[in-house]
């Protein structure tokens, strides 16, 4: 018997007013899968990850995870499990690293202040920034900004991780550095959807490629399948002017 998608999606519409954002997006994500989501910007991807944890509604369609609707449980519990990465990084600029990795458990999960200490430094290890836990964003660059954000959405321990561009902010050399986490997280088995550009990434790490322009999503493939025979005019053009764009 074939296992229950972690995520399911199914003719998701939404709209802002008269702006039909999303129109009718289908598509699955298996359990241990890495999606990358790619098109041009405006075509509504950060708005479908965005709906996937609820942090936007959507008017029509259903989203299952792990079989439930996600507009039946706790929206608290459901982000929890549905962890997110933005392109800003959002860290409270008062706070150490570790403090921000280490407050959601204490506050969400009713862990110990020394139960989530001791999660955010393994955290903070595991993504390369073991010895900086006691400073604040101000003192750190936004390479090191946005893995403080990928530990503190681990720290949650979620199911699925979400990532709305996670790149885009930074300087060119500080890329690698976040993609190098997202890889290691992909080879530990992270179910993910990652909204980039970066298209390297999604050659060498993601299981499908979903391409979406204007709301719609126009084809999904895997990698290969995509990179080298996009079905639609519109796929092709937009790879040929992001790979000569690098």
């Amino acid at each position: 018997m074939p296992s229950m998608p972690m995520l399911q999606c199914t003719d998701v519409h939404k709209w802002y007013g008269d702006f039909h954002a999303l129109r009718g997006v289908s598509l699955c994500v298996e359990r241990g899968q890495v999606l990358v989501v790619c098109g041009p910007s405006g075509s509504g991807k950060s708005t479908f990850i965005r709906c996937i944890n609820r942090l936007e509604d959507f008017q029509q369609g259903t989203i299952l995870f792990e079989g439930t609707d996600i507009r039946v449980p706790d929206v608290n519990r459901l982000r929890a499990e549905i962890g997110i990465v933005f392109q800003q990084f959002n860290l409270y600029p008062h706070l150490t690293a570790e403090r921000n990795v280490s407050l959601a458990p204490v506050k969400a999960l009713g862990l110990s202040r020394a139960e989530a200490r001791g999660r955010s430094l393994a955290l903070l290890e595991r993504v390369g920034l073991a010895g900086l836990a006691d400073r604040r964003p101000g003192e750190l660059s936004g390479g090191q900004q946005q893995r403080v954000a990928i530990a503190r959405a681990l720290a949650m321990e979620p199911k699925v991780m979400l990532f709305d561009e996670p790149t885009s902010a930074l300087d060119p050399e500080m890329i690698g550095e976040v993609l190098g986490v997202m890889r290691d997280l992909a080879l530990g088995g992270m179910t993910m959807v990652v909204v980039t550009h970066e298209m390297g990434f999604a050659r060498e790490v993601a299981d499908s490629v979903a391409f979406m322009d204007q709301g719609s999503l126009l084809e999904q493939a895997a990698p290969d399948e995509f990179f080298s025979a996009p079905r639609t005019e519109r796929a092709k053009k937009f790879l040929n002017d992001i790979l000569h764009a690098c």
